[in-house]
């Protein structure tokens, strides 16, 4: 009875019917994307870009040149491998796919070559980070101890590999800095420098996010999109802007809820526990009706939950 029990269930779970989007047909000769070495690559990054704080603590301007060349050797070997499985796994191509091969060595070494350009914004975010937050006393807790500053790290090294058209293994790399600090960043948003997340837990930034520079968030955040329009057939119509633009030096404090195509224009403060689907002019503030806000000459200030 057993057997039979056993013999029906591995027949119903190898149904082609019951498999249809998920499964993953398995190519001879093709690498396939593997976490673990996506983990070491990120980490790989981290090291490069914060020599001392990340990977080998054991580093003075003597040896970095050298521990630092170590580890760029290392990510292109292991950064090329996944690239290569990304543009294998993504393709609909019959025959092996060894015909990647250059091509995955070219952008491995186009995203190399981005790091410095990496490093000087990822400086920006950890300045704003420690401006922001009185407790901060030195830029090593920032970098040893904020979830954002890892958060963004992994959002911008996703970001870069996304510009590229590497398919796959930047959304696995943001993924990693989800369930790592709980914040969800998309790689495909776009992000000014000097950004940063107090706290952070529970951040959503949405694929067609713009968000430009001196941007502040706090936890709880939703940059998030409406319902999906539909199409003739009540198919989801995708790859349309759908989240809210922010622009320079705008504030959004604890729990607010920012949806649909919208701009926070300049200068705006979202307040806490806000539900926001409207656009706002330069400079404007948004609370609650029971949050009192110092009166300034000319601010604009709108009080309500849903604005």
């Amino acid at each position: 009875m057993i057997n039979e029990t056993l013999t029906k269930t591995i027949e119903e779970l190898s149904e082609a019917s019951s498999l249809k989007g998920l499964f993953h047909e398995h190519r001879n000769g093709d690498p396939f994307p593997s976490g673990e070495s996506l983990r070491e690559v990120v980490e790989l990054c981290r090291a490069i870009l914060f020599p001392g704080y990340y990977g080998n603590s054991n580093l003075n301007m003597h040896t970095l040149g050298y521990h630092i060349g170590v580890d760029v050797e290392r990510l292109y070997v292991l950064l090329n491998e996944q690239i290569l499985a990304g543009l294998c796994f993504t393709s609909d191509k019959k025959e092996s796919n060894q015909c990647y091969v250059e091509q995955a060595q070219q952008l491995t070494a186009q995203f190399i070559e981005r790091l410095p350009e990496l490093r000087r914004i990822l400086a920006t975010d950890v300045e704003a980070a420690y401006n922001g937050d009185p407790a901060a006393e030195n830029y090593g807790e920032i970098i040893c101890c904020y979830p954002i500053i890892k958060a963004i790290t992994n959002y911008r090294i996703a970001h870069e590999l996304l510009v590229l058209d590497v398919p796959l293994i930047p959304r696995i790399i943001t993924e990693m800095a989800h369930s790592e600090t709980g914040i969800d960043i998309h790689p495909a948003a776009t992000i000014g420098h000097h950004f940063t997340i107090d706290h952070g837990t529970g951040v959503v930034i949405g694929a067609t996010c713009i968000i430009g520079n001196n941007v502040k968030l706090y936890q709880g955040v939703t940059l998030g999109a409406k319902s999906f329009p539909l199409d003739e057939n009540g198919n989801p119509i995708k790859g349309i802007p759908r989240h809210p633009i922010l622009e320079d030096d705008v504030i959004v404090y604890s729990n607010a809820t920012v949806l649909g195509r919208i701009t926070l224009a300049k200068g705006t403060i979202i307040g806490g526990n806000l539900w926001v689907t409207k656009s706002t002019d330069p400079g404007e503030v948004r609370v609650q009706k029971t949050t009192p806000v110092p009166h300034e000459e000319g601010m604009k200030i709108i009080y309500g939950d849903y604005i």
